[in-house]
């Protein structure tokens, strides 16, 4: 990930040799400097989230078979799954969520979302920004700098960072799909606030024994005290920085270093990372799975400061939740079982810990999926109708916010665009409903770009 000017690529080049650490240079190549915008977020907007922990469906989970059952329609719309009861009177759910069945009392469900873009990247940039992407309908566009942020570069921008955590954090990979032409989707880094505003990237497993974060793992026989050391002889022989200094690429460079420098050293920070001083218990509650841990490793972050994690469905090489064939048994034995058993654990903690109220859960995709079951057994691409999930942060547990048609087609009451559901996440965290941004050539751009769903709150 690219993060200095293109005018910086010989003076990369040139220090790389000295001052490369483990994965992460000392320049930060390929760390996001994201603590470096100036502007603090007006706590106007309502809602008592501090912090927000954003679980990104990524393939469109399908509603009639999670959060939105139709057991009255016709077998070839309802499929075999049966609907089972929850902690709401007269709110029932999948079978298969049996975790979160128990805990619907603290959520809210919204079972209206609708839009008209049945294209995996342009939607996933709306859903994630709020706005609709610079190419709409289109999975041949990828990212760009003429992207919306997503809601995590937006608050490091409104509340730079204090300590040497990154605010934005993402987990485990950059959401893409192989059959998109544009392949990676837009809408999951800085766009037109620029790649400062990037996530910090932490891929690979956690689940595994041998992971770690390869941008907080030194090279062999380098200790914090040498990289300190290195750090004193950059400032002495780099000739090419001092005639930087004085501009703001040159302030730009110098806060990379700081961040770099602080990722690797500090014992916070790398303690933060370390989900291995979880307990077995704890960790078997979240699930030994890359899903299950890398929500147990959210929890982790936001407890040290972590201002939003954005956990991507993960890499599980056969499309994600994107289920045009065998929908039934993909869901039953792969997707939900990992998802249920983690959101579960992540709202019993968060709650046991006290920072349920003002830590905003997010659970969505960025679209649904066809009432009708295609020869394949499987569901298509049905942007009309979905289901998504709000908790904590102030949000009232136990609401259901719209309905949908006897076949989960259409919003039947209340529909709720993906700008709207965004814009609840903005006011959940307390973001000045008025407030904008400046893109790339200076003009204002609103951040709200729907209407928040206040009856939620209270």
């Amino acid at each position: 990930m690219a993060l200095l000017p293109s005018s910086l690529n010989a003076l990369q080049t040139s220090r790389r040799p000295i001052l490369q650490a483990g994965a992460l240079g000392l320049l930060g190549l390929g760390l996001p400097t994201l603590w470096n915008g100036r502007a603090r977020a007006e706590n106007a907007g309502g809602g008592k989230a501090k912090r927000c922990i954003f679980l990104f469906m990524w393939g469109g989970p399908s509603q009639l078979d999670t959060f939105d059952m139709k057991p009255q329609a016709p077998s070839e719309v309802r499929g075999p799954f049966q609907p089972v009861a929850t902690s709401v009177p007269g709110l029932q759910i999948c079978e298969h969520f049996g975790h979160m069945a128990s805990r619907m009392d603290r959520v809210a469900l919204v079972r209206s979302l609708t839009h008209d873009d049945p294209a995996h990247l342009s939607s996933a940039h709306t859903i994630l920004t709020g706005h609709l992407p610079p190419t709409n309908k289109s999975d041949a566009a990828p990212p760009s700098d003429r992207d919306t942020p997503h809601i995590g570069s937006v608050l490091s921008k409104l509340r730079p960072s204090q300590t040497a955590l990154p605010p934005f954090v993402t987990m485990p990979w950059l959401a893409l799909h192989p059959a998109a032409p544009g392949g990676r989707a837009p809408g999951q880094h800085g766009g037109f606030l620029g790649h400062s505003y990037d996530p910090f990237l932490i891929e690979g497993d956690p689940s595994r024994d041998d992971w770690s974060v390869p941008a907080l793992s030194l090279a062999d026989g380098i200790s914090s005290e040498r990289l300190l050391r290195r750090k004193s002889l950059l400032a002495e022989i780099d000739e090419q920085r001092r005639r930087l200094e004085q501009s703001a690429l040159g302030r730009v460079v110098d806060e990379q270093q700081e961040t770099a420098f602080g990722l690797l050293t500090s014992p916070d920070v790398r303690r933060a990372f370390d989900i291995a001083e979880e307990p077995d218990d704890v960790r078997e509650r979240y699930g030994k799975n890359i899903h299950g841990q890398c929500v147990l490793m959210a929890r982790r972050l936001i407890e040290h400061g972590v201002q939003l994690v954005s956990i991507n469905w993960h890499n599980d090489g056969r499309n994600f939740w994107d289920t045009h064939g065998n929908n039934f048994n993909r869901l039953k034995d792969d997707l939900i079982p990992p998802s249920d058993r983690a959101l579960a654990a992540l709202l019993d903690d968060l709650e046991v810990r006290g920072l349920l109220e003002d830590t905003l859960v997010v659970w969505v995709g960025e679209f649904g999926r066809s009432p009708n079951i295609n020869k394949s057994t499987g569901r298509e691409h049905h942007p009309y109708c979905y289901s998504g999930l709000l908790a904590g942060g102030g949000i009232r547990g136990g609401a259901v916010y719209g309905e949908s048609d006897a076949t989960a087609r259409y919003p039947a009451t209340n529909p709720v665009t993906p700008h709207d559901f965004n814009a609840t996440i903005m006011h959940a965290l307390g973001i000045d409903p008025h407030a904008t941004l400046p893109d790339r050539t200076g003009r204002p751009r609103p951040l709200y770009g729907g209407t928040p769903l206040e009856t939620l709150f209270g």
